[in-house]
């Protein structure tokens, strides 16, 4: 959704298929926008074969993730790190090492099945805030890509959720 976000704002029309995602390149910008299209798990090797056919060092890789262990809402900008039990983030590190930034979505910890949480619909108090959520987190994304990671981090990183 994020993602979706960033390329709303960019005017982004068309996506290219390829190496298992959908992928969209911004000369302008300097940015290639990706969605990958295989199952999240295997997330690491669209991720590879797009940086490596562009020649994006990992630093240069703003990876968005879901993340259960935060609550809805919240999010959280990191330069690196560990994949924290996400199973994206573990094939992604498994492939070009954990030395990217990545932003976590908070998605909060589920009552019932984690498969069913992630794969289901936001709840209706979540979904009166999905917008603005997804909005703030597309708004730290440009940060990153404008002005770095440190402005980038102490935006996100300093929100309070309502």
């Amino acid at each position: 959704m994020v993602v979706d976000e960033l390329a709303r704002r960019f005017g982004v029309t068309s996506w290219k298929k390829k190496d298992s995602a959908e992928q969209h390149l911004d000369a302008s910008r300097r940015v290639v926008l990706v969605k990958p299209t295989s199952y999240m798990n295997l997330s690491g090797t669209p991720v590879r074969l797009i940086s490596a056919w562009y020649r994006t060092p990992p630093e240069s890789i703003l990876v968005i993730v879901d993340d259960m262990d935060i609550p809805f809402g919240t999010l959280r900008m990191r330069p690196f790190g560990g994949h924290g039990g996400h199973n994206g983030l573990r094939s992604i590190i498994a492939t070009i090492g954990d030395r990217f930034p990545r932003l976590r979505f908070g998605v909060g910890r589920p009552k019932h099945d984690t498969i069913d949480h992630v794969l289901s619909p936001f709840t209706s108090d979540e979904s009166k805030r999905l917008d603005d959520v997804v909005a703030t987190a597309a708004d730290g994304a440009e940060l990153w890509l404008e002005h770095g990671l440190e402005r980038a981090m102490q935006f996100v990183n300093n929100l309070q959720p309502d």
